[in-house]
């Protein structure tokens, strides 16, 4: 994750979870404890990791001398990854138990950031983060769902406030330790923040002998893998798309011609999940327009939000001169206002229904955007500290609604399936996002051309949810 926020479904998958059937079922107090120990502990891992690399960027490409088409695929090979397996690694999970999966997923995010730590060269450095991207397809998923399949819905609250407060902190201090840790000893030790962690893990979950109801399910790889080379077909034309490519006739073809590829791809994965025994995403669920409504704005919202987040490191350390460290701390309007404040307006949310939260946050962010490119020259907190604050009340506003209503969106019996399905729209949104983002760059005045698309991608994402969200859908 690149974005210092937990995804819009989060809870939801912990909300998902069935509550233990008998009492010899549930844990106890201590098992309990340790169990979302593990879960905030493997939570935190990810969310600093993606958090803490979004400062470092600009010293990675000074020390890789590469252009930002090419350190975009250190963020989207990650997020290719985690998109494309998201969903069979909650199958997994369900199959083979929370527990002993997500032992497996934090030895292998540990052993993958070591490599990414080490890595010599881009390519070497971007193998290494699809590896770590598979890893916590793995890791991700069966940690929230551990913390549902111990806590009976009656406890759930108590436990989702823990590991949200606790996902808050992770996401509001990643960017100032990964500043102050690049500008310290360089960007890899941003990555050696996670073996240890991945150790502490495994070591408490080696002290958690709850026993798990397992339940088959079955794994679309068909549909994982023509998803991500869809998916990555798309990113790679998208970032390619600058103006040195644009004024050569053989290079723009080329361009053209994988961006219709990856398009064909997603009719081709469209059509696969029709037919497949096991679909990740099955149809059923896109008849539903409330539900199809709010994904395509989940799409849009974190699309535009993953365009900022890619340009605003570089403009901030490269252009206004600040420190890594310093750039972090930049961020903290954001992190803090989605991390304390969501739930108060959730609560608003309950009252008046989601349909006018979600699309006021959006047009929020949308006008923070503007305000980006309007105080490009201005001072530092006028210009960017005070748009991050209204971008923090926006999502802040739109996080808990969004969340609500696309698990109210459909039968109890596809909450977990639908929760699945939402955030990996949000990762496909940063996926293309960043390679948006990334081939804007490169256009004269590429900064606010990039802002002045996300401010466009909020404003559709609002029109989306008022044309297809009940106004009181609960």
């Amino acid at each position: 994750m690149a974005q210092p926020y937990p995804q819009p479904c989060d809870r939801g998958v912990i909300e998902a979870q069935p509550s233990p059937k008998a009492e010899t079922e549930e844990a106890g107090p201590a098992q309990k404890r340790l169990a979302l120990a593990a879960s905030i502990l493997a939570s935190s891992m990810a969310f600093i990791d993606g958090s803490a690399l979004t400062v470092a960027l600009p010293a990675l490409r000074a020390d890789f001398a590469a252009d930002l088409a090419a350190v975009q695929w250190v963020l989207n090979g990650y997020v290719l990854a985690l998109a494309a397996l998201t969903l069979i690694g909650g199958a997994l999970a369900d199959a083979y138990g929370k527990r002993r999966m997500l032992t497996i997923g934090a030895g292998l995010f540990g052993l993958a950031s070591a490599f990414c730590a080490l890595a010599g060269s881009p390519e070497a450095l971007v193998a290494a983060r699809i590896a770590q991207g598979a890893a916590a397809a793995i890791l991700t998923p069966a940690s929230l769902a551990l913390i549902g399949a111990v806590y009976p819905k009656a406890e759930r609250s108590t436990a989702i406030g823990a590991w949200a407060a606790a996902s808050a902190l992770a996401g509001a201090g990643g960017p100032i330790l990964g500043g102050w840790l690049t500008e310290s000893f360089g960007w890899p030790a941003v990555f050696w923040l996670n073996p240890p962690l991945a150790l502490l893990v495994i070591a408490v979950l080696s002290r958690l002998g709850v026993e798990e109801r397992l339940e088959r399910r079955g794994f679309d790889y068909a549909g994982a893998a023509i998803l991500a080379a869809a998916l990555a077909a798309l990113a790679y034309a998208l970032s390619e798309a600058g103006p040195k490519q644009a004024s050569a006739s053989s290079a723009s073809g080329w361009i053209a011609a994988v961006g219709v590829a990856g398009a064909a791809g997603l009719v081709a994965y469209a059509f696969w999940e029709r037919r497949a025994p096991a679909p990740m995403t099955p149809p059923r669920l896109f008849a539903n327009r409330p539900f199809a409504g709010l994904n395509a704005a989940t799409l849009a919202i974190y699309a535009a939000l993953s365009i900022m987040f890619f340009l605003a490191p570089f403009d901030l350390v490269d252009r206004r001169g600040l420190s890594p460290t310093e750039a972090g701390l930049v961020f903290l309007p954001f992190t803090l206002g989605v991390g304390f404040l969501s739930r108060a307006f959730g609560g608003l949310a309950d009252q008046i229904g989601p349909r006018m939260p979600i699309a006021g946050g959006a047009l929020l962010a949308g006008l923070a955007y503007l305000l980006l490119i309007a105080g490009y020259d201005a001072p530092l907190w006028l210009g960017v500290v005070a748009p991050m604050a209204l971008l923090g009340l926006g999502f802040a506003i739109l996080v808990a609604p969004l969340t609500a209503s696309v698990m109210s969106s459909v039968d109890d019996r596809d909450e977990g399936l639908a929760s699945g399905v939402n955030n990996t729209a949000s990762r496909i949104a940063q996926f293309v996002g960043v390679a948006l983002a990334a081939g804007l760059a490169g256009f004269a005045g590429g900064y606010a051309v990039g802002m002045g698309a996300a401010a466009a991608l909020s404003c559709v994402g609002a029109a989306v949810v008022l044309a297809s969200v009940p106004g009181r859908a609960a």
